[in-house]
């Protein structure tokens, strides 16, 4: 029967993600899930790895969330969320001047860097270029008082995986490229307005998620495969309902009962 077979949170945007056996859910999110950030010491703008150049060293961070303790590893370095520790570790891990922050700024920003491939610039940026710089909100501020994208939970599914692996060349492709929250054992994605039942919890489908170039980077001990994004800008370029077109893998799923998921837990 389709099941959850795995669990992951992000304590901090952009950095690796924790595996759980089980987490609680609110309206908002995971548990713990991209509560903190790192704040720009220069513009104060937020760190995200959608933008390598400045931030792509937060793919090396290590994450570990004990309650409410944030533990990073940066380099040989373990270090407590809220320290001047935590500060000059990512500060020099990172070249450049950054604080740990759990709240956000009145105008959350953060700068990306659009793919190189054509076929991965959305429709709603049209007449912005592959490769071009911007500075954009941070969508899930508002939405949901985490540092999020948009979504409170972002899911993907075992069959759509397969699926992109087999397009790809037939090599399979890490779920970890796409920070999930949750993998579900499907033979494809839900469609928008889809209710999941998973214990207690009640998901909606709510959009296919629009990707960026993080999927195609290094993160941890997966290797850069920018591949990947020019399979997702042939293969994936979909739909999203209001916007228009762009290259989608995943989707973003809102909470409509909380409740606790676990590994295992049957879909109904």
């Amino acid at each position: 029967m389709p099941k959850i077979v795995a669990l992951r949170r992000y304590p901090l945007k952009s950095a690796l993600g924790e595996a759980l056996d089980a987490a609680d859910v609110d309206r908002t999110g995971l548990a713990g899930d991209r509560i903190w950030a790192c704040m720009d010491g220069e513009d104060g703008t937020v760190g995200s790895a959608k933008h390598p150049r400045r931030w792509g060293g937060l793919l090396e961070v290590g994450t570990s969330l004990h309650e409410d303790e944030l533990i990073l590893r940066v380099g040989p370095s373990t270090v407590r969320a809220g320290s001047a520790e935590a500060d000059a570790a990512l500060t020099a891990h990172l070249g450049r001047p950054v604080r740990l922050s759990r709240t956000a700024p009145v105008d959350p920003r953060l700068h990306r860097v659009l793919p190189d491939d054509a076929g991965m610039v959305p429709e709603w940026m049209a007449g912005s270029l592959p490769g071009e710089e911007s500075v954009s909100p941070v969508g899930g501020v508002e939405r949901l008082g985490r540092f999020a994208d948009f979504g409170a939970l972002h899911v993907v599914t075992t069959g759509e995986l397969d699926r992109l692996g087999e397009r790809n060349g037939g090599a399979p492709v890490s779920a970890a490229r796409f920070r999930p929250n949750v993998i579900l054992d499907l033979p494809r994605d839900p469609e928008p307005g889809t209710e999941l039942r998973l214990g207690d919890v009640v998901l909606r489908i709510d959009l296919p998620t629009p990707r960026c170039v993080i999927p195609g980077l290094g993160q941890g001990e997966l290797p850069a495969d920018k591949s990947v994004l020019s399979t997702l800008a042939r293969q994936y370029r979909i739909q999203v309902p209001g916007l228009g077109r762009a290259a989608c893998f995943g989707t973003y799923a809102d909470v409509l009962q909380p409740g606790r998921l676990e590994v295992g837990q049957v879909l109904r």
